[in-house]
């Protein structure tokens, strides 16, 4: 059982051995498995030395003709037998389990040795910040772990002495020998030294902590001058006390350390408790907002530090409310890339047109990337076809592992056009890839779907096995079969690798199949966010690796955090709470969901046909990075390194725009009176599709799009989101206060990034104008009669009916007032359901539109010349079926360039739609009685009430 156990151990650890070396990084582990073997040792040593001597020096020097009770002579008899074995044994299992927590804590220790300054001091102690993110956290983890030490050492002493008479208990009296009172008064002594210097570390954790009255984080008023002092005046209360027992160990009198120690309890009441509070209570609270100031503008300044947000550029933005007809031709670079196709709303659309193949898939949630196509910057909506094996007609062991291998190809669509009817408009599509990105290796065998592992790899002249795909054009739907030529996973060519990982994954194919052999390979750990966190283990991941075409090859761009929670004065943020509904098709785990600081550090790639994964040091100025760039040396690249191609891919990432978004709801104000009163606190508006004003469990998404804000000199790609008023759920008010983006497009310049790149700009609407905000729009579009009748129309429930899907609805800064764009797709009911654009929402002031198409809808809203160029209406047909309206004033009056809604008779058309409601029942009700005759009659009256309701609309 031990070979047994031994030989699982030994597999695990040489798979991991092969896997690290096979991409490069072996020294990553190498360097983990020695910090967590020496921790390990340290640990146990450190644990059971102290503990075994304690319990032999115990032992040795009872006293030898002491008069025990009948009760512990039956303790010595019982034990007696095994005393070696508990003496040694248990401090051995004791020190293992002490092992094993000390190795849990390498990181820390890790950064303790490899730590630098910050170059910024905090204000209470004027320590560098470098002290607080590497050396505070591993010095209280090893005066904790010793504290742990000697409180067991302590009990085993206790313990021993009691049962071999060094301790006795006569009558009412307590008996302690020479030996036994040396032994446990040094022990407790050095207990209290400990936590002494436990409770002066504690002085600096107040930094990072609540203050007293949670008002911020960080010392407050009554932290600095009570709490503070309070735990200094203790550590030295405590190194008092801990001489007190070193002299009892000397004179052998114990009343001065007892009375010592209760003064020491009653102490830390008074000094740590309640005087902190009656300072609190008595004098900080009836002047809080005097008294704090000064701790309230730390507060902000660190905070605004710790998640890069300090100097965000915050501009007067006096938004109009009124449209006026051509109020968008200064900004017809801005509307001609709004996005029009949603992301989370057309994987089905793409699956339908693009997935050709059962065992294909694309994820429930998109992704947006940008590419040059005929010289010009295109936002593309993108996604990798990925092999789906739970799709397989015949799911046997031996296609699992060896014919569907991977998937095939990246399908790119236009963001901003769509086809005539409704469906998105490719430019890289199709099996085999076609399009102007010039894909290379379309093979998918790393993705956010594959399969848990995958046997590849042939020798050349070898009838190829692996499913490539299978031609659509050839009518007998030729089977395009290759091998994998990539070095992508350890190899199982020998008969010991192929044992160990039959063993790893339970597989008989790869120990037994004749499709295993010299040249094969074995790839498993395929998800791009798995290979990233094996080989950076000091990262936080983004929720959303997405993938983009470089040179030619498919590549997974992943963004990397470096995070800590003891950056001193800086607001604890949730990154669950702060990145909930983050629309990724992957749920995030955080090993650390509070923190204080945080920066976008690294970037990495993973190729999606080797594998291969690199690191680029995004922010080679983050001193938490430097430190890890010192731990594993080599294993991250220089910025320099990044190509120009690559780098016209990488964009700002969504969950750090997400984080930094939260904190600037309340720390967008600076000045410390305000930021007291909170009469200024924003917070992200709920998600209007799934959530009401006084609803915050769904926040709205932020969204990439091109854009030119003030003080911008051309549209940029740039990831925005929007501000309401109030901190809490309570608030019930939707207007829009603020309006937050930042420069998204690093570029595309060898190892270069753009200068604005990452630069924040917080549009301030004025608090005199009310600027509706997502939801209140989102109001708008239900409750306005003419597109609410509309859309009854186009959401006909029933057999053969359809459903409307709402599009995300977007915010942009046109005309000088807020634009809000929302595309409407139609779903059928029945059969092959995907949901296609068929209407575009649009919104300016009070004045909403619903037309066929962006172009038309924004005309109706400007009076029939918005100024626009949108490249949506070039692909569009039909009629436009759609309305002017002002919300505002409640009527439906008609304006040129659209149709008019005021011409429409709504009792006839209330009467068509009740009418086609009858006549769907009608037909449900024949066909489930399989009344042909009664089906066809009821189509017929259907078709009429159509037909009125049409031309009701005029």
């Amino acid at each position: 059982m031990v070979l047994l156990i031994g030989f699982f151990l030994f597999a695990g650890l040489y798979t991991d051995a092969l896997w690290f070396g096979q991409l490069g990084f072996s020294s990553v582990l190498y360097t983990e498995w020695l910090t967590i073997a020496s921790l390990f040792a340290v640990g146990f040593l450190a644990m059971a030395v102290p503990v075994i001597l304690t319990i032999q020096l115990a032992y040795r020097l009872r006293p030898v003709y002491a008069k025990l009770t009948a009760q512990l002579d039956r303790y010595q008899q019982v034990i007696e037998p095994l005393r070696r074995v508990v003496m040694i044994g248990a401090p051995i299992v004791i020190g293992l389990f002490a092992g094993v927590s000390a190795a849990a804590r390498w990181q820390p220790i890790l950064l303790l040795l490899h730590g630098t300054t910050v170059g910024r001091k905090d204000p209470v102690f004027g320590l560098d910040v470098g002290f607080y993110l590497f050396t505070l956290p591993a010095l209280h983890g090893i005066v904790g772990f010793a504290s742990a030490v000697l409180v067991v050492c302590t009990l085993a002493a206790l313990a021993t002495n009691y049962l071999y008479g060094g301790i006795r208990i006569v009558g009412r009296d307590v008996r302690v020998s020479r030996s036994a009172r040396i032994q446990v008064a040094v022990t407790v002594a050095v207990f209290l030294v400990l936590q002494a210097i436990s409770l002066y570390l504690d002085q600096f954790t107040t930094l990072y902590e609540g203050s007293t009255g949670g008002l911020f984080t960080g010392a407050g008023y009554a932290d600095a001058n009570a709490v503070i002092p309070g735990r200094l005046i203790l550590a030295v209360c405590a190194l008092l006390v801990a001489a007190l027992f070193v002299v009892t160990a000397i004179i052998g009198r114990w009343r001065l350390p007892l009375v010592g120690t209760g003064l020491l309890v009653v102490a830390s009441i008074i000094v740590g408790s309640v005087f902190p509070w009656g300072m609190w209570n008595l004098q900080v609270k009836p002047n809080e907002g005097a008294l704090e100031r000064n701790y309230i503008t730390n507060a902000i300044s660190a905070t605004q530090d710790a998640y890069d947000v300090k100097g965000v550029q915050q501009i007067p933005y006096n938004a109009k409310t009124t449209a006026q007809e051509g109020a968008l031709r200064s900004d017809a670079q801005t509307t001609a890339n709004i996005r029009i196709i949603d992301p989370s709303v057309v994987s089905p659309t793409f699956g339908q047109f693009q997935q050709f193949k059962q065992y294909y898939k694309f994820p429930a949630y998109l992704d947006v990337d940008r590419y040059s196509i005929d010289g010009t910057s295109q936002d593309a909506v993108v996604a990798v076809r990925e092999l789906n094996q739970s799709g397989l007609t015949n799911p046997s062991a031996f296609n699992n592992t060896f014919v569907y291998t991977h998937g095939y190809g990246l399908v790119a669509a236009y963001g901003n056009q769509r086809t005539s009817d409704g469906a998105p408009s490719f430019f890289e599509s199709n099996i085999p890839s076609k399009g102007p990105l010039d894909i290379q290796t379309p093979g998918i065998y790393f993705g956010e779907n594959s399969p848990p592992f995958s046997v590849v790899g042939a020798p050349k002249g070898t009838r190829p096995i692996e499913l490539d795909y299978v031609s659509g054009n050839d009518a007998d739907g030729t089977q395009h079969n290759t091998t994998y030529s990539a070095d992508g996973g350890p190899s199982i060519g020998n008969l010991f690798n192929r044992v160990v990982y039959a063993l790893k994954f339970s597989s008989d194919q790869i120990l037994l199949s004749n499709a295993v052999n010299e040249k094969s390979q074995i790839l498993y750990d395929r998800n791009p966010l798995t290979r990233v966190q094996k080989v950076a283990p000091y990262l936080t991941l983004d929720s959303d690796p997405y993938p983009s075409v470089v040179n030619g090859r498919i590549v997974w761009v992943v963004d990397g955090y470096t995070t800590s929670t003891t950056y001193p004065y800086s607001s604890s943020e949730s990154l669950s709470q702060a990145l909930s509904n983050t629309g990724s098709n992957s749920a995030a785990t955080y090993a650390t969901d509070q923190i204080n600081y945080i920066r976008n550090s690294v970037k990495a790639t993973v190729d999606a046909y080797s594998g291969k994964v690199v690191l680029y040091a995004w922010d080679d100025t983050d001193p938490v990075l430097k430190a890890w760039r010192s731990v594993f040396p080599s294993t991250v690249r220089p910025l320099a390194e990044i190509s120009s191609e690559l780098m016209s891919h990488v964009r700002y990432p969504e969950d750090m725009f997400r984080v930094q978004r939260a904190i600037l709801g309340r720390y967008h104000v600076t000045d410390p009176t305000s930021w007291y009163r909170g009469d200024d606190s924003w917070r992200t508006p709920p998600d209007p599709s799934s959530a009401t004003d006084t609803d915050n469990s769904s926040q709205q998404p932020p969204y990439y799009l091109t854009m030119q804000l003030p003080g911008q000199d051309d549209p940029t790609f740039s990831l925005y989101s929007t501000y309401i008023p109030g901190s809490n759920t309570s608030e019930s008010r939707g207007v829009l206060t603020g309006y937050l983006a930042v420069d998204a497009d690093a570029g595309g310049t060898q190892g270069q990034k753009r200068a604005d790149y990452g630069k924040l700009r917080l549009l301030v609407l004025p608090r005199d104008t009310v600027v509706s905000g997502p939801t209140q729009v989102q109001n708008q579009f239900q409750s306005d009669p003419t597109i609410k009748s509309q859309l009854n129309l186009l959401n006909i429930g029933g057999t053969g009916g359809s459903s409307v899907v709402p599009g995300n609805l977007l915010t942009i800064p046109v005309g000088g007032g807020l634009l809000y764009v929302e595309p409407v797709y139609v779903r059928s009911a029945t059969g092959s359901t995907y949901p296609l654009l068929r209407k575009v929402l649009t919104s300016f002031g009070t004045k909403v539109a619903f037309e066929d198409t962006l172009d038309q809808s924004l005309n109706t809203l400007f009076g029939g010349d918005s100024g626009a160029d949108t490249p949506d209406s070039s692909n569009d047909g039909g009629s436009s079926a759609g309305s002017g309206t002002d919300s505002g004033s409640g009527s439906n009056g008609g304006s040129t360039g659209g149709s008019s809604s005021g011409s429409a008779d709504n009792a006839a058309l209330q009467k068509a739609l009740a009418d086609a409601k009858q006549a769907l029942a009608d037909r449900e009700k024949a066909y489930s009685s399989n009344d042909l005759v009664a089906a066809a009659q009821a189509d017929r009256k259907l078709q009429s009430a159509i037909e009125a309701a049409l031309a009701a609309e005029g």
